[in-house]
């Protein structure tokens, strides 16, 4: 505890949490001395830059992740991208492998000077995506965030902790996957959000685009998935 306005856990690498139980504030953070120390293992980004952020368990990361990746950055406006390695999925009931093997296997698979792994979420002790995004707007205001999320993800979008804060707080860009288009594009999320969508002719734009927005994308898909991996004995860390 530091005067009695936050404590820094340093087995989980600083991870600052205000008295309230809110997220980390950048406020809180220099009143209590330790900016630095997340300044230390947070990714660089320039002024104006603008961020895709591909999130989740990533176990194992594998080349189906490497192709939305590199999709996403020629198809959204992109400067970056950075790969959120979450500590665990909240609608996950299964823990995922130790968090430095996965991270070393994204790192393996995703060799790209456009693209950086990293762990921020445990970091920044946020849990869920909408607090995870109100901290790194505050980390990085000068910068532009996207948020990239398969169709699948789409589809099942409505059941995230606050799903409309998400959506209402950065540009979203969708990649479809096979056999989730017709059901991504019937969601709740995306019926309710229809009138902000932006034509995949025009999905350059996104990066730049005020929320709520959205573009739905088909691309080449790689049919492969993290869940088939593990099944198949082909990952364990």
């Amino acid at each position: 505890m530091i005067n009695g306005r936050c404590r820094v856990d340093v087995r989980q690498g600083a991870r600052l949490i205000d008295k309230r139980g809110g997220i980390p504030s950048l406020h809180a953070l220099r009143y209590c001395g330790v900016i630095h120390v997340l300044r230390y293992d947070i990714p660089y980004a320039a002024s104006g830059q603008v961020i895709g952020l591909l999130g989740g368990s990533f176990d194992p990361a594998h080349a189906g992740h490497a192709h939305i990746t590199r999709e996403a950055l020629k198809r959204f406006g992109l400067d970056q991208v950075w790969w959120l390695v979450s500590p665990g999925n909240p609608l996950k009931e299964r823990g995922p492998a130790p968090m430095e093997a996965r991270i070393a296997q994204a790192k393996a698979v995703m060799d790209h000077p456009r693209v950086t792994v990293t762990g921020i979420e445990a970091r920044l002790g946020t849990r869920y995506t909408a607090q995870t995004l109100r901290a790194l707007q505050q980390l990085y205001p000068q910068q532009r965030f996207v948020w990239l999320m398969g169709a699948d993800n789409l589809a099942q979008f409505h059941l995230w902790q606050d799903w409309k804060s998400i959506a209402e707080t950065v540009p979203m860009g969708i990649l479809a996957r096979p056999g989730q288009r017709i059901s991504a594009r019937m969601s709740r999320a995306a019926s309710f959000y229809a009138p902000y969508r932006i034509a995949g002719r025009y999905s350059h734009l996104l990066g730049r685009a005020d929320p709520p927005a959205w573009c739905f994308v088909n691309v080449p898909m790689m049919d492969v998935s993290s869940s088939e991996i593990r099944a198949l004995g082909e990952w364990s860390a």
